[in-house]
């Protein structure tokens, strides 16, 4: 299940760091974390969809691998993503 164009844009807007930043470390979390909530809004309502279930877990250990990188690299930037995103801080393995 794709992003609507519009989220997306809105999502890269926020959280890019630069002009026409798309791929930095923030905007790809993000973007993961909007993916997520469409897909486990999903799940509630399709409870049998287990293919969508194994590309959310998918999800979950990508953007958890991007967040011990970021973690790792500049932890400032990190706690502020996490407060902006909601999420929870995951202690590194």
């Amino acid at each position: 299940m794709p992003l609507k164009p519009e989220l997306k844009q809105s999502t890269v807007a926020q959280f890019a760091t630069k002009e026409g930043d798309t791929g930095s470390t923030e905007v790809q979390i993000a973007i993961m974390q909007a993916r997520i909530l469409q897909i486990t809004d999903h799940l509630r309502t399709h409870k049998k969809d287990f293919h969508s279930r194994r590309g959310l877990l998918l999800l979950v250990g990508k953007r958890r691998r991007l967040e011990g990188y970021l973690r790792k690299n500049d932890i400032e930037r990190y706690r502020t993503l996490i407060k902006q995103l909601g999420i929870r801080e995951v202690k590194p393995r």
